[in-house]
Protein backbone atom coordinates (compact mmCIF):
# COMPACT_ATOMS: atom_id res chain seq x y z
CA UNK A 1 0.00 0.00 0.00
CA UNK A 2 3.04 2.54 0.78
CA UNK A 3 4.75 2.08 -2.33
CA UNK A 4 4.32 5.86 -3.79
CA UNK A 5 5.81 6.57 -0.56
CA UNK A 6 8.98 3.85 -0.70
CA UNK A 7 9.80 5.28 -4.37
CA UNK A 8 9.17 9.04 -2.81
CA UNK A 9 11.71 7.85 0.39
CA UNK A 10 14.32 6.16 -2.16
CA UNK A 11 14.98 9.74 -4.07
CA UNK A 12 16.62 10.33 -0.88
CA UNK A 13 18.03 6.90 0.21
CA UNK A 14 17.90 3.43 -0.32
CA UNK A 15 15.40 1.59 2.14
CA UNK A 16 15.54 -1.90 3.78
CA UNK A 17 13.14 -4.60 3.34
CA UNK A 18 12.64 -4.11 6.91
CA UNK A 19 12.30 -0.12 6.23
CA UNK A 20 9.67 -1.03 3.36
CA UNK A 21 7.84 -3.94 5.23
CA UNK A 22 7.13 -1.43 8.50
CA UNK A 23 5.97 1.44 6.22
CA UNK A 24 3.62 -1.06 4.29
CA UNK A 25 2.12 -2.12 7.81
CA UNK A 26 1.87 1.13 8.97
CA UNK A 27 -0.04 2.40 5.96
CA UNK A 28 -2.76 -0.58 6.16
CA UNK A 29 -4.01 0.28 9.67
CA UNK A 30 -6.70 2.61 8.70
CA UNK A 31 -7.85 3.39 5.03
CA UNK A 32 -10.33 5.69 4.24
CA UNK A 33 -11.88 6.30 0.44
CA UNK A 34 -12.89 10.43 -0.13
CA UNK A 35 -14.96 11.47 -3.11
CA UNK A 36 -14.08 13.76 -5.53
CA UNK A 37 -13.76 17.73 -4.46
CA UNK A 38 -14.56 16.69 -0.85
CA UNK A 39 -12.99 18.15 2.25
CA UNK A 40 -10.32 15.52 3.82
CA UNK A 41 -10.51 17.88 6.83
CA UNK A 42 -11.15 21.66 7.56
CA UNK A 43 -9.49 24.78 9.19
CA UNK A 44 -9.97 24.83 13.06
CA UNK A 45 -10.91 20.98 13.00
CA UNK A 46 -9.03 18.81 15.97
CA UNK A 47 -5.58 17.08 13.43
CA UNK A 48 -6.34 14.23 12.42
CA UNK A 49 -3.59 11.58 12.48
CA UNK A 50 -0.78 11.50 9.90
CA UNK A 51 -2.29 10.92 6.50
CA UNK A 52 -0.75 9.37 3.76
CA UNK A 53 -2.41 9.99 -0.14
CA UNK A 54 -2.28 6.58 -1.16
CA UNK A 55 -3.99 6.99 -4.41
CA UNK A 56 -5.08 9.75 -6.44
CA UNK A 57 -5.04 14.10 -5.68
CA UNK A 58 -5.61 16.64 -3.03
CA UNK A 59 -4.56 20.00 -1.79
CA UNK A 60 -3.71 22.19 1.10
CA UNK A 61 -5.94 25.37 1.08
CA UNK A 62 -6.94 28.32 2.70
CA UNK A 63 -10.41 30.49 2.10
CA UNK A 64 -10.64 33.88 3.10
CA UNK A 65 -14.05 35.38 4.54
CA UNK A 66 -15.64 36.14 1.48
CA UNK A 67 -15.19 32.92 0.06
CA UNK A 68 -11.49 33.53 -2.23
CA UNK A 69 -9.26 30.48 -1.83
CA UNK A 70 -5.85 29.86 -2.36
CA UNK A 71 -4.65 26.56 -3.34
CA UNK A 72 -1.15 26.37 -0.98
CA UNK A 73 -0.21 22.67 -1.98
CA UNK A 74 -0.85 19.86 -3.58
CA UNK A 75 -0.79 16.70 -2.29
CA UNK A 76 0.23 13.69 -4.81
CA UNK A 77 0.40 9.75 -4.71
CA UNK A 78 3.45 8.82 -1.77
CA UNK A 79 3.14 12.40 -0.40
CA UNK A 80 2.65 12.78 3.59
CA UNK A 81 0.25 15.18 5.32
CA UNK A 82 2.66 16.71 7.73
CA UNK A 83 3.72 13.99 10.06
CA UNK A 84 4.24 16.58 13.28
CA UNK A 85 0.69 17.86 12.78
CA UNK A 86 -1.27 16.35 15.65
CA UNK A 87 0.82 18.30 17.92
CA UNK A 88 -0.95 21.19 17.28
CA UNK A 89 -4.43 22.00 19.21
CA UNK A 90 -6.09 23.12 16.07
CA UNK A 91 -5.61 22.99 11.75
CA UNK A 92 -4.81 26.46 10.31
CA UNK A 93 -5.85 25.25 6.83
CA UNK A 94 -7.88 22.75 4.83
CA UNK A 95 -7.37 19.76 3.06
CA UNK A 96 -9.49 18.74 -0.11
CA UNK A 97 -9.80 15.91 -2.86
CA UNK A 98 -9.21 17.44 -6.42
CA UNK A 99 -10.05 13.53 -7.61
CA UNK A 100 -11.10 10.72 -5.78
CA UNK A 101 -8.66 10.03 -3.10
CA UNK A 102 -7.38 6.78 -1.04
CA UNK A 103 -5.81 7.51 2.29
CA UNK A 104 -4.31 5.88 5.43
CA UNK A 105 -4.28 7.63 8.06
CA UNK A 106 -1.24 6.89 10.44
CA UNK A 107 -1.72 6.58 14.39
CA UNK A 108 1.01 9.53 15.53
CA UNK A 109 2.29 6.95 17.84
CA UNK A 110 2.91 4.12 15.01
CA UNK A 111 4.90 6.64 13.28
CA UNK A 112 7.11 7.83 16.75
CA UNK A 113 7.52 4.12 16.97
CA UNK A 114 8.88 3.86 12.90
CA UNK A 115 11.57 6.80 13.57
CA UNK A 116 12.43 4.90 16.66
CA UNK A 117 13.05 1.63 15.37
CA UNK A 118 14.39 2.28 11.91
CA UNK A 119 16.93 5.45 11.91
CA UNK A 120 17.16 5.03 8.31
CA UNK A 121 13.18 6.26 8.31
CA UNK A 122 13.97 8.32 10.31
CA UNK A 123 16.12 10.70 8.41
CA UNK A 124 14.10 9.98 5.15
CA UNK A 125 10.73 11.54 6.83
CA UNK A 126 13.21 14.47 7.99
CA UNK A 127 13.71 14.86 4.20
CA UNK A 128 10.37 14.12 2.91
CA UNK A 129 9.47 17.32 5.77
CA UNK A 130 11.87 19.48 4.45
CA UNK A 131 11.38 18.86 0.95
CA UNK A 132 7.72 20.06 1.48
CA UNK A 133 9.20 23.06 3.28
CA UNK A 134 10.95 23.68 0.33
CA UNK A 135 8.40 23.10 -2.26
CA UNK A 136 6.58 26.17 -0.32
CA UNK A 137 9.60 28.45 -0.61
CA UNK A 138 9.30 28.57 -4.25
CA UNK A 139 5.33 28.73 -4.65
CA UNK A 140 5.76 32.24 -2.55
CA UNK A 141 8.41 33.35 -5.17
CA UNK A 142 6.50 32.13 -8.55
CA UNK A 143 3.33 34.18 -7.51
CA UNK A 144 5.44 37.18 -5.92
CA UNK A 145 8.18 37.30 -8.92
CA UNK A 146 7.39 35.32 -12.07
CA UNK A 147 5.31 36.15 -14.63
CA UNK A 148 1.97 34.19 -15.73
CA UNK A 149 4.08 32.70 -18.44
CA UNK A 150 6.51 31.48 -15.94
CA UNK A 151 4.19 30.48 -13.08
CA UNK A 152 2.45 27.93 -15.12
CA UNK A 153 5.51 26.49 -16.69
CA UNK A 154 7.61 26.52 -13.31
CA UNK A 155 3.93 24.48 -11.92
CA UNK A 156 3.90 21.56 -14.74
CA UNK A 157 7.71 21.02 -14.25
CA UNK A 158 7.18 20.78 -10.70
CA UNK A 159 3.85 18.28 -11.19
CA UNK A 160 5.72 16.26 -14.09
CA UNK A 161 8.98 15.19 -11.65
CA UNK A 162 7.30 14.81 -8.61
CA UNK A 163 5.28 12.54 -10.47
CA UNK A 164 8.47 10.77 -12.33
CA UNK A 165 10.04 10.26 -8.80
CA UNK A 166 7.04 7.99 -7.88
CA UNK A 167 6.84 5.98 -11.39
CA UNK A 168 4.07 8.41 -12.35
CA UNK A 169 4.67 9.36 -16.08
CA UNK A 170 4.62 7.90 -19.20
CA UNK A 171 7.50 9.03 -21.13
CA UNK A 172 7.25 13.10 -21.23
CA UNK A 173 3.28 12.55 -19.82
CA UNK A 174 1.46 12.39 -17.37
CA UNK A 175 -1.70 13.16 -16.07
CA UNK A 176 -3.11 16.49 -14.57
CA UNK A 177 -6.07 16.36 -13.40
CA UNK A 178 -6.75 19.80 -12.85
CA UNK A 179 -9.60 22.59 -14.00
CA UNK A 180 -8.31 25.81 -14.67
CA UNK A 181 -10.06 27.21 -11.93
CA UNK A 182 -7.98 24.99 -9.21
CA UNK A 183 -4.81 26.28 -11.41
CA UNK A 184 -6.23 29.94 -11.26
CA UNK A 185 -6.15 29.14 -7.45
CA UNK A 186 -2.81 27.94 -7.08
CA UNK A 187 -0.83 30.42 -9.11
CA UNK A 188 -2.59 33.87 -8.16
CA UNK A 189 -4.62 34.64 -11.31
CA UNK A 190 -7.66 34.84 -13.29
CA UNK A 191 -9.52 32.05 -15.33
CA UNK A 192 -8.96 33.91 -18.26
CA UNK A 193 -5.43 34.48 -17.69
CA UNK A 194 -4.62 30.78 -17.16
CA UNK A 195 -6.69 29.84 -20.52
CA UNK A 196 -4.55 33.02 -22.20
CA UNK A 197 -1.12 31.91 -20.98
CA UNK A 198 -1.87 27.47 -21.51
CA UNK A 199 -2.59 29.01 -25.56
CA UNK A 200 0.63 30.73 -25.18
CA UNK A 201 2.40 28.13 -23.81
CA UNK A 202 0.73 25.39 -26.49
CA UNK A 203 1.59 27.89 -29.75
CA UNK A 204 5.23 27.79 -28.76
CA UNK A 205 5.12 23.71 -28.71
CA UNK A 206 6.10 23.59 -24.65
CA UNK A 207 3.02 22.18 -23.38
CA UNK A 208 0.34 19.39 -24.58
CA UNK A 209 -2.56 19.65 -22.86
CA UNK A 210 -5.27 17.29 -23.81
CA UNK A 211 -7.97 16.63 -20.93
CA UNK A 212 -6.19 15.35 -17.97
CA UNK A 213 -3.22 14.28 -19.62
CA UNK A 214 -0.43 16.95 -20.01
CA UNK A 215 2.90 16.67 -22.20
CA UNK A 216 5.78 18.07 -21.72
CA UNK A 217 7.62 17.45 -25.36
CA UNK A 218 10.85 19.79 -24.19
CA UNK A 219 11.23 19.53 -20.95
CA UNK A 220 14.65 21.34 -20.81
CA UNK A 221 13.36 23.90 -23.32
CA UNK A 222 10.32 24.69 -20.59
CA UNK A 223 13.05 24.67 -17.60
CA UNK A 224 14.58 27.63 -19.48
CA UNK A 225 11.95 29.41 -20.52
CA UNK A 226 10.54 29.67 -17.07
CA UNK A 227 13.77 29.52 -14.76
CA UNK A 228 13.07 26.36 -13.45
CA UNK A 229 15.57 24.87 -11.26
CA UNK A 230 15.01 21.55 -9.35
CA UNK A 231 17.03 21.40 -7.15
CA UNK A 232 14.81 22.32 -4.46
CA UNK A 233 13.11 18.94 -4.89
CA UNK A 234 16.11 17.35 -4.07
CA UNK A 235 15.97 13.85 -5.69
CA UNK A 236 19.34 13.47 -6.25
CA UNK A 237 19.95 10.83 -4.07
CA UNK A 238 21.68 13.20 -1.03
CA UNK A 239 20.91 10.35 1.30
CA UNK A 240 22.99 7.77 -0.11
CA UNK A 241 25.64 7.10 2.59
CA UNK A 242 22.36 5.68 4.42
CA UNK A 243 21.61 3.56 1.51
CA UNK A 244 20.73 -0.24 2.71
CA UNK A 245 23.16 -2.77 2.02
CA UNK A 246 21.29 -5.62 0.44
CA UNK A 247 22.17 -6.79 -2.94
Amino acid sequence: MADFLIRKLENFSRLSTEDRHALDQASRQRMRQIRPRDDIVREGDLPPGVTLILDGWACRYKTLEDGRRQIIAYLLPGDLCDHGVPILREMDHSIGSLTAVTLAEIPPETVRQLTADHARLAQALTWESLVAAAIQREWTVNIGQRTAFERLGHLFCELYLRLQAVGLTRGTTCEVPLTQAEIADTIGLSVVHVNRTLQELRSIGLIALRGRELTLPRLEALQRAVQFNPNYLHLDHEGRHLDANET
